[in-house]
């Protein structure tokens, strides 16, 4: 950590650039608890602020308390999440609010290691709930911190690459100061969300560019690296049951992989029949079976081609705890991905040539 009042051009130059280019009035830095932060800090894991701002505000607004939290039922969690996508972020916020509720008398704790032993609490992370929660100096890397050490150095090699991934720490540590530390650590990941920005950088703008070595090579688009992404291709076969009071089925998807935890059409291995099936679920033959349009969904990782089957049943039948009969409506109390949706707006769209 740089010594107090010893700052680096770097550092200062930030902090009279963050206390009036900076971003002040961001939800989670009305109050900065450690349960709004740690709130703000995994929403924003690999999503926009302006995207996170609406779905803080509800949960804000719901769970006031880490205790709030961890009373909650996941499917309720999963629900208001609904549309934020990396489902598993929602799962370990309320593993972890569970933590601190019951293990932690509901404080978090203020380490590095502490809080890197809780679900979904990476160095970064933690890094950000210390300084900004606890103002205590710790470094962080997330990505917006990432660009900006990386153009600033030049340095080559994909920031996630672990030998890539020291280099950046051990320049985060050299610009982390010990005092203001707040303001240090807001500053620095503002810059790279509004200025030092991945397409379009305003370079002209920035506090950093006398310094920086990407803006004064003219090299700025060579930085960061990216990783070469080798993408997934699936084909993914939901099937669509509905009665005659027109319910669905909703199968409960595993916690983990794809929309762990979620609620979904039931799917069907390309290799298996329909009435197979409806035989596992408990349900016995169908009235009309008819294939609908197939649709892409791409992930970050895997592009899914994904193929609806109507399936008419015809009344409500018991079926197993994993399944529920829902109205055909969007109105559900459950989290669902978005692919169900799109396929309730088809079906809805439809009425009544696909559905009578």
């Amino acid at each position: 950590m740089t010594p107090d009042n010893e700052y680096s051009k770097f550092t200062k130059a930030l902090l009279r650039w963050h206390s009036m280019g900076g971003r002040h009035n961001l939800p989670w830095q009305k109050k900065q608890t450690a349960y709004r932060v740690w709130l703000s800090e995994i929403m924003l894991q690999q999503t926009q602020v302006s995207t996170v701002i609406p779905y803080f505000d509800k949960f804000i607004k719901k769970y006031q308390t880490i205790s709030d939290l961890a009373n909650a039922d996941i499917d309720e969690i999963l629900k208001l999440w609904e549309g934020l996508g990396y489902y598993s972020r929602a799962r370990n916020l309320h593993k972890t609010a569970l933590i601190v509720s019951s293990d932690l008398a509901g404080r978090f704790p203020e380490t590095v290691s502490g809080l890197m032993a809780l679900p979904g609490i990476g160095r970064s992370t933690a890094g950000a709930i210390l300084s900004l929660a606890f103002q205590i100096p710790t470094p962080i890397l997330d990505g917006n911190v990432k660009r900006v050490l990386t153009r600033y150095h030049a340095i080559t090699g994909w920031p996630g690459d672990t030998k890539t991934e020291k280099k950046l720490w051990a320049f985060a540590e050299k610009y982390t100061p010990s005092v203001q530390i707040r303001n240090y650590t807001q500053a620095i990941m503002d810059l790279g969300a509004t200025l030092c920005k991945r397409s379009t950088p305003s370079c002209s703008k920035c506090p950093l560019s006398s310094g920086c070595v990407a803006y004064n090579e003219a090299i700025v688009s060579k930085f960061p690296e990216k990783k070469v992404k080798k993408v997934k291709q699936q084909d993914l076969y939901l099937c669509v049951i509905k009665n005659n009071e027109n319910e669905v089925v909703l199968a409960k998807r595993e916690a983990k992989g794809i929309w762990g935890g979620l609620w979904c059409f039931p799917e069907k291995a390309d290799d298996v029949s329909v009435g197979t099936l409806l035989n596992s679920i408990g349900i016995g033959k169908a009235q009309k079976i008819k294939e609908l349009a197939p649709f892409n969904h791409k992930l970050t990782h895997i592009n899914f081609r994904i193929f609806p089957i109507l399936v008419v049943v015809t009344n409500r039948i018991k079926i197993g705890p994993s399944f529920i009969w829902q109205p055909l409506s969007k109105n559900w109390d459950v989290g669902v991905p978005k692919p169900v949706t799109k396929i309730v707006d088809i079906l809805v769209a439809s009425k009544p040539k696909l559905l009578q």
